[in-house]
């Protein structure tokens, strides 16, 4: 109990997020946690191979024989858009775990940098009340995905259930080898299949898209809680040098415009802002790191997301409106972690200009100005280098997919 206590919001901390999203990945054969000996269980790699066999015989190998043969016979032009809509779609996953598999030494190296820095962060200190009140956002955040596109999962299984008479997910859709489809054995067969499918389809993309969520919303939460240290760099250096001149004088005698408490001012303003630099470079570096290696499976997942999109469309909404949310949000989600980060390094940039730069003595406002050169570069994440995440290219895409699909509905 205490281990799945910890899935909950109460613990917001990276390191147990991460540690929340490794159990997970183990699921997978897939291995984040640099700390973590012990092996994956047999079981995990038997699930593994059973459902990703499934899924290359039910959703792609019999995809394509259904859509470019067997359609092309019998003229079934909606029941190709339908099939092949499940088809593209269902490869995000696929691509994610994939990419996993290929660059998981960088994987760990990008966790264990970010606990490295994690570590570094003054227990106690109000920039760690700020980080957690932020990372707590970030776990709802990934919570909410991770079940929307497992429960959208579990909705596509359970829908023949609540239908009269023997049905399947997809009554379009035709197994190779498994014709008449809706006999004894081969429906039993047809319906395990699809399950084991749907699995491979649907937990991979939650999970690794998890993953993403946790790092970059820990970026966010630490440009949020830079930001509040901006704002609050001269309230706590006139608070210091107060504390420091009562040691000796009375408070009548604190004047925040004297030399010598400009003196102490200016001191403990070089030293914080340092500090906030050293840690406004880390948190650069360690992005640039997470850009390198998810920008290649973002770009195709995006590519392919679009087309399933399309062919979700031409294939009639109201035979694919469980199809739609699933492919949409991890659109939406990956441009909503996108802009996110953007936002925060918009805040940041707004609150190092309003750090009252204007009182501090030369050495410091020129350290600003460095801080505030460094904060106009907008963080960001990148389909591939090519389209920047935000809601602006959410809705380009929402746009392009309307427009292409409008041009093949009348073409076709």
């Amino acid at each position: 109990m205490d281990a799945i206590r910890k899935f909950s919001l109460e613990y917001c901390d990276l390191t147990t997020m991460l540690s929340n999203v490794a159990v997970l990945l183990r699921f997978l054969t897939v291995n984040i946690d640099s700390k973590y000996h012990e092996g994956i269980p047999f079981i995990c790699y038997l699930v593994s191979i059973v459902t990703a066999a499934c899924y290359f015989y039910v959703y792609l190998f019999s995809m394509a024989w259904f859509v470019f043969w067997r359609c092309r016979i019998t003229g079934e032009l909606v029941a190709a858009m339908v099939v092949l809509s499940l088809g593209i779609s269902s490869e995000i996953g696929t691509l994610k775990l994939l990419y996993m598999w290929v660059y998981i030494d960088k994987y760990k190296k990008i966790a264990d940098d970010y606990l490295e820095c994690d570590s570094q962060v003054v227990q106690g200190s109000r920039f760690q009340a700020n980080l957690l009140k932020s990372l707590r956002n970030v776990k709802k955040r990934a919570i909410i995905y991770w079940m929307v596109l497992v429960g959208n999962g579990v909705l596509y299984l359970m829908k023949p259930i609540v239908m009269s008479g023997r049905n399947l997910p997809e009554n379009y859709y035709v197994i190779y080898g498994l014709e008449p489809m809706f006999v004894t054995p081969n429906y039993e067969i047809a319906y395990l299949m699809t399950i084991a499918g749907i699995f491979f389809i649907c937990y991979p993309p939650a999970t690794v898209t998890a993953y993403l969520i946790v790092i970059t919303g820990y970026t966010e939460s630490q440009m949020l809680a830079l930001s509040e240290e901006m704002l609050n760099v001269w309230p706590d250096a006139v608070k210091d040098a107060r504390s420091q001149i009562e040691e000796t004088n009375s408070i009548a005698n604190f004047n925040e415009y004297d030399h010598e408490t400009k003196l102490i001012i200016n001191k403990y303003l070089a030293k914080r802002l340092k500090e906030i630099v050293a840690r406004h470079s880390i948190v650069i570096n360690l992005l640039r790191q997470v850009e390198s290696v998810f920008r290649g499976a973002i770009a195709m997942g995006f590519v392919l997301l679009i087309l399933g999109l399309i062919a979700e469309l031409l294939g009639k909404l109201e035979n694919t409106y469980l199809q739609m949310p699933f492919a949409f949000m991890q659109v939406a989600m990956d441009c909503f972690s996108g802009q996110r980060l953007m936002d925060a390094s918009i805040v940041f940039e707004a609150a190092v200009y309003d750090c009252k730069w204007e009182k501090f003595d030369k050495a410091n406002m020129k350290m600003v100005l460095v801080i505030l050169q460094s904060s106009q570069k907008t963080m960001t994440l990148s389909a591939g280098g090519i389209s920047m995440l935000s809601f602006s290219c959410l809705m380009s895409v929402t746009r392009g997919i309307y427009s292409a699909y409008t041009t093949l509905r009348s073409a076709l």
